[in-house]
């Protein structure tokens, strides 16, 4: 597990540990036994699968792509997790991400584990044809683990529902008379796939958001105005006001969130600025959000880039640097691009007080450490970019089912969840000094230390 995941867990174990409340019948060194076991088993994965693709290409050469399945913990249920095309996958990454499944699906009470998938290309780089085979001898190499009762994958960054679709047909062939609708979530509807699920983290990240700002703090203005609490100050003083608003990237989930944030009628903001892998282009009088998703959804997902595509676009902006969206003088920053992307170098140049976390890690330890000193309210994605796995969720269910859901009954389901999950979550946060990602760990890590004790995993 990486560090700063590693880092938070422990910290949480260390306060439930402390806390006589939790798990009673724990006592002295029986108690520091079992949460030195509970230490170990979130520490880790439990299996960690590795492969070398062999790829035909179309110019007649054989190449070898590492792959990789990360099974971080199966105690909540069978792992799950997206699969990543990405030159920079790694090993390390993969199982980061897993652990973060795991912790995200005990927060938000869904019933699976925690697993990843990850392949180390540039999709961009490789024809439909070889992005198919690509797909097939995933799905071959890993084919023993992988299952609707074992592992169901899910799309990441890279990957979207056709490639589910390639990879659902591969399963359902390799393993011919089993169920096969639910060993792979995301797909096209066609194929079994979900209404709202290409959609859903986008809006999930939009909607904690707006939860937070609009509804929670409408709800408990009252209390909230006589706390002490530093975030509930920075709440309260963007409350009700105009709020301009950035978004670092532009895929399913940055468009998405985008959108939503341009139509959105309960708070007064304006996209200002988006970002992609190569541009930020920003308005302060606001951006024409509809006109850049048909320019991006017409090339490839890429922003017009220069003064003639703006033109062509329809759309107003200053062109500037791809990182600059991260330092412009707005309220609001949503993150829904890589990981890593404030960093202590940096952090110092990041002015907004309200940052979303709609990408897996964004923010390092160190430079999670200096926002939360000042009092920048930071929506951890724990808490917020968990829509697609809970409407993946619902598509397995689905699929086991053959029934099949509206598109407006998916949101509202999605909606209801991670609002019970919020408000388990918000008045503690507002109540006590901790960070709101702090809180979602120690509730996360309380759901799982539980079971784990009650399956007698700790002995």
């Amino acid at each position: 597990m990486a560090s700063q995941t590693g880092a938070i867990v422990q910290q949480s174990l260390n306060a439930l540990m402390d806390d006589s409340s939790f798990l009673p019948q724990l006592q002295d060194q029986r108690r520091a036994q079992a949460f030195q076991s509970l230490a170990a088993i979130l520490s880790t994965p439990n299996k960690v699968h590795k492969a070398f693709l062999r790829i035909a290409l179309e110019n007649g050469s054989v190449v070898r792509i590492p792959a990789f399945r990360i099974q971080h913990n199966d105690a909540l249920g069978p792992y799950k997790g997206g699969i990543r095309f990405h030159e920079s996958v790694n090993e390390e990454e993969v199982t980061n991400l897993a652990a973060l499944m795991t912790l995200k699906n005990a927060l938000h009470e869904v019933p699976f584990g925690g697993g990843k998938g990850g392949v180390v290309i540039n999709p961009r780089g490789y024809s439909e044809k070889e992005l198919y085979q690509i797909c097939k001898k995933y799905v071959q190499y890993f084919a023993d683990v992988l299952g609707p009762d074992k592992d169901i994958p899910a799309p990441d960054m890279g990957t979207g529902e056709r490639e589910m679709d390639w990879m659902m047909a591969e399963y359902k062939s390799i393993h011919p008379g089993s169920p096969y609708l639910g060993s792979f979530t995301g797909k096209s509807i066609i194929s079994g796939g979900s209404l709202g699920r290409r959609e859903a983290t986008g809006k999930g990240v939009y909607f904690s958001f707006r939860y937070l700002m609009h509804d929670f703090l409408r709800d408990n203005k009252g209390w909230l105005a006589g706390s002490s609490n530093v975030f509930a100050a920075t709440a309260l003083a963007h409350a009700d006001k105009p709020l301009t608003i950035a978004v670092q990237g532009f895929g399913n989930v940055g468009s998405v969130t985008a959108m939503e944030a341009y139509k959105c009628s309960a708070i007064r903001g304006k996209v200002v600025a988006v970002s992609d892998r190569s541009v930020t282009l920003y308005n302060e009088e606001g951006l024409d959000i509809p006109a850049l998703i048909a320019y991006a959804s017409a090339n490839r997902g890429d922003l017009p880039a220069t003064e003639a595509a703006l033109t062509a676009c329809g759309a107003r902006a200053q062109i500037m640097d791809r990182e600059a969206v991260l330092y412009l003088n707005v309220n609001v920053l949503f993150l829904a691009a890589l990981e890593d992307q404030i960093r202590k170098d940096n952090v110092e140049q990041v002015k907004a007080s309200i940052i979303i976390e709609g990408a897996n890690a964004p923010i390092t330890g160190e430079a999670d450490e200096e926002l939360a000193a000042k009092g920048t309210v930071i929506i951890p994605d724990i808490l917020a970019n968990a829509g697609g796995v809970i409407v993946s969720y619902f598509e397995w269910l689905q699929g086991r089912e053959t029934q099949f859901y509206s598109e407006e009954e998916i949101y509202k389901q999605l909606y209801a969840k991670m609002q019970k999950t919020m408000n388990s979550i918000l008045p503690a946060y507002f109540g006590d000094p901790l960070p709101l990602r702090q809180n979602c760990f120690v509730h996360a890590v309380m759901k799982l230390s539980s079971v784990l004790y009650r399956q007698g995993k700790l002995y």
